[in-house]
Parts: structure tokens; sequence; C-alpha cells
């Protein structure tokens, strides 16, 4: 009992810590107010994403510390089953605590790690903000379509240094970093023959309701996309959507 209830009290205050993140968030208009300073929002976003962190580690100290509880509770219950001392539903109540307590500790796991990819990522687009791109990238003429394989969105601009906006937009809105597969220059898109050094590929399907809200904050945001619903021979590998203008081929 007394584990179960700092183990609720940890959860609400991860729970609060993503709240916060999200009373930081203006809307689209935050990104066109602070164009020119992308080293502050990333300072703002690296903070925040320390403090999720932390917490995150603290939840996962007294997860780790009620599986190793369960562990030992599931393994007298099954001595005693063993002896005809409790009913088998008692002893598969026990197995499926564990089973969920440690399904609790990877996930905690997985969010410490996409925390530490996030910062990674925010770290590279920085410096590959700093090279400026040999070919100058024009964008393809309008053609939103709801049945279309690829979406391109309208005229915009886009430094690869405003990532940022875009990570803490999808962090404040869906508690999760955002899953880049790609930020700049891939082997996959060296392999294909596509300047994407100005780009980045975010593995989500244009149709789902992360990638649908991803659309509709780039478009009021004005940052230029392409949207796949499907792999393109040559073009692309999969469903994504691609932050940038279109990528020419390599020179």
């Amino acid at each position: 009992m007394k584990h179960s209830f700092f183990f609720a009290v940890i959860t609400l205050g991860l729970t609060v810590s993503v709240a916060s993140l999200a009373q930081a968030q203006t809307g689209p208009t935050a990104v066109a107010e602070h164009p020119d300073t992308p080293t502050q929002a990333t300072t703002t976003l690296v903070a925040s994403t320390a403090k999720f962190k932390a917490t995150a580690q603290e939840l996962l100290q007294l997860q780790q510390a009620e599986v190793t509880r369960l562990t030992a509770s599931a393994e007298q219950l099954r001595q005693l089953y063993a002896e005809g001392l409790i009913a088998r539903l008692e002893l598969e109540k026990s197995e499926q605590d564990l089973a969920a307590a440690r399904a609790r500790v990877e996930e905690t796991h997985n969010q410490i790690a996409s925390s530490d990819r996030l910062v990674a990522e925010m770290k590279r687009a920085e410096e590959l903000a700093k090279v400026k791109p040999l070919v100058k990238n024009t964008l393809l003429p309008v053609n939103f379509s709801k049945t279309a394989t690829v979406l391109r969105s309208p005229v915009g601009s886009w430094s690869i240094a405003n990532l940022t906006s875009v990570q803490q937009f999808f962090l404040n809105t869906f508690g999760r970093p955002l899953p880049t597969s790609a930020v700049g220059q891939s082997v996959t898109h060296n392999r294909l023959g596509w300047d994407h050094r100005n780009a980045v590929d975010v593995g989500l399907h244009p149709d789902s309701p992360e990638g649908r809200a991803l659309i509709s904050f780039l478009q009021n945001a004005g940052i230029p996309f392409l949207a796949f619903r499907a792999a393109i021979p040559g073009v692309a590998t999969g469903p994504h959507i691609h932050i940038g203008s279109p990528s020419h081929r390599l020179v």
C-alpha cells in the first residue's frame, strides 16, 4: 500500500510536469512572434525536457521497487499455490500485477530514452542550421488533397534551426517527443540521392490523429511540408511527414 501511494504521487507529478509544458505553449502564433531566437527556444525546450526526464527518473525508481516487491510476492504465492493453500485465481492476479508493473517500467525507460534523443536532435539541428545548403530549395505548387498520395503545403519559409518550435508543439500536445526518423541528411537519403540537409522526416502517417495535428500546426505556422501516405519508389520508403522544402537531387 505504501509503494502504491508513492507511485500515485510521482505519477501525478509526471502528469503535472507535462501539463506545465502545455501551459508554456501559446499556439501556432508563438512561432511567428520569435522567428529570430532559435537558440533561446532550444534552451527553453532543453530545460523543459530535463525537468521531464528528472521526474521520469524519480518515477522509475519507485516503479522498479514496486516490481521487486511484486516479484517477491508472486514467488511466495506460487509456493503457497503449489502447497494447495491458495486458489489459482489469487496467483494469476499476482502475476498480472507483476506484468503490468514491468510494462510501466519499460514505458518509463522509453520516455527517458526519448528525452535524451530529443536533446540530441535539437543540438544536431542547431549545428545543421549553421551549414548553408549548396542548392537553393523551391517549393512545389500547392496541391493539398484528401485522397492524393502526396500532400503539398503552400509556400512558406523554413530553416532546420526552427525545428525546436515543432518539437515543443508536439511535446506539449502529446506528452512525448516528436518521432523524427531523419534530421538532416541520412544514409537513406544518400542512397536515394536526395539533398535532405535542411529538412526533417517525421515517422507519422498523415491521416493519424498525431499526423493531422502536426500538419495543422505546420499549415498555421506557414512551415512548408510534404506528407506521404504511402511508399514511392526512389522517393519515400513509407508514410511520413517531410518538414521543409522538397529535397533536390544531390550534386
